[in-house]
């Protein structure tokens, strides 16, 4: 009796030709895991090819709204952002793969779990810390980490065994695509010269073909996370599914980044994320309002951090749940409403308002109504300069 083995499947190359792989290499029974956190064309398609490829049981699993709740709403709290430029969209839905492979491979009594994830990238890093995190006594596979093909090798492997790949030689790109973002890279894409091409894009429109008007958007927030859209209260997927429209519609949230990979290589990668773009931006506007300067600070710091453990796999670490309840806290009084401005490529915050604001017009106006006592400032100004003169008289700059 063969061992069994519970394989991420996503129904592209990679993932397809690991089922026939891992039965002849390992003659492993394979249970194909299929998650849909957004942007799935045909679920039932896809577990329908893995049979056919050899899959002894295929399973699809709905896991947009936990995706949404307890992964990227999190990461949107934080405003994690990884160099300044991706939004994580990827790396957040990893450790929710991994959660789900572990669960299947508990119910169905396999004592291996496997991924697509090459020897070069970053995924491989997530899924197989994530599950060690979760499961350290179930082993992981990683075929196209093993098999040592390059990728014109593995569609002709594919093609020999008769295996359907939406990949052919004149569109070599490798996608991924999740409610967040979606993530495109080789193929001329490796040469960081070549401009990215219109084929490269799916989900945003170039920005001369973009509206001739904008578009407003009034974004409702309740402890830093989005709740309504125009007034309307939605749930947290309609709300994303929304607003990645809108904004794909205006050719926002095209990223164009040459990244530095945990495994120590420079990576060119082109992301879409038009939903991710908005309500961050968004999210931190309205912190803006409502945090002091030292908060604001701060929590920058802790934003970068985030970001490194989300991209680095260390979803389930002890360090990021610690950061976690740092945000959880700084969230308190992030509620309000945040109007955003779409047009041609780009996203403005046109307003901003809270019942928390820390803004406040009687201090901040020139115009009549000024409540700011500027006679008090001579002696702030002498107290806050006090270290500045002492220096000078003691210390003179010599150069």
């Amino acid at each position: 009796m063969s061992d069994k083995a519970v394989l991420a499947y996503s129904g592209g190359l990679d993932t397809s030709v690991a089922i026939r792989w891992l039965k002849e290499r390992y003659n492993l029974d394979v249970i194909t895991m299929t998650a849909d956190i957004g942007n799935v064309a045909d679920l039932e398609a896809i577990r329908q090819k893995a049979l056919r490829i050899g899959a002894i049981k295929a399973m699809v699993i709905d896991a947009k709204e936990p995706f949404v709740n307890s992964f990227v709403f999190p990461a949107l709290q934080a405003d994690a952002v990884y160099e300044g430029q991706y939004p994580l969209a990827t790396a957040l839905g990893r450790p929710l793969i991994a959660q789900l492979l572990v669960d299947i491979a508990k119910k169905e009594g396999a004592t291996i779990v496997a991924h697509g994830c090459t020897g070069k990238g970053n995924d491989q890093v997530r899924l197989d810390v994530s599950v060690a995190a979760l499961a350290p006594g179930l082993k992981v596979i990683a075929p196209a980490r093993e098999w040592n093909m390059t990728r014109e090798q593995t569609i002709v492997y594919a093609q020999h065994h008769n295996i359907p790949v939406p990949v052919t030689r004149s569109s070599p790109y490798s996608i991924d695509e999740n409610l967040w973002g979606r993530s495109i890279e080789c193929g001329a894409l490796e040469d960081p010269w070549n401009e990215a091409g219109r084929d490269v894009f799916a989900w945003t429109k170039p920005v001369e073909e973009t509206p001739g008007d904008p578009t407003y958007l009034e974004i409702g927030f309740v402890k830093g996370i989005p709740i309504s859209l125009d007034g309307e209260n939605l749930d947290g997927v309609t709300l994303v599914q929304r607003i990645h429209k809108l904004a794909g519609e205006h050719g926002i949230g095209r990223i164009d980044h040459v990244e530095n990979r945990l495994v120590g290589i420079k990576s060119r990668e082109v992301y879409e994320a038009p939903a991710a773009v908005v309500l961050l931006k968004a999210h931190q506007a309205l912190e803006y309002l409502v945090l002091s300067k030292e908060q604001l600070r701060f929590k920058a710091k802790v934003a970068s951090e985030y970001a490194d453990l989300v991209y680095n796999g260390l979803w389930f670490s002890g360090l990021r749940q610690d950061l976690a309840a740092y945000v959880e806290s700084s969230q308190r009084y992030v509620t309000g409403e945040v109007k955003v401005k779409l047009f041609k490529g780009d996203c403005w915050i046109a307003g901003r308002k809270s019942p928390y604001s820390l803004y406040d017009y009687s201090l901040a106006t020139y115009d009549k109504g000024n409540a700011f006592d500027q006679s008090a400032s001579p002696g702030f100004i002498y107290i806050w300069g006090l270290q500045v003169r002492r220096k000078a008289q003691v210390q003179p700059d010599d150069s």
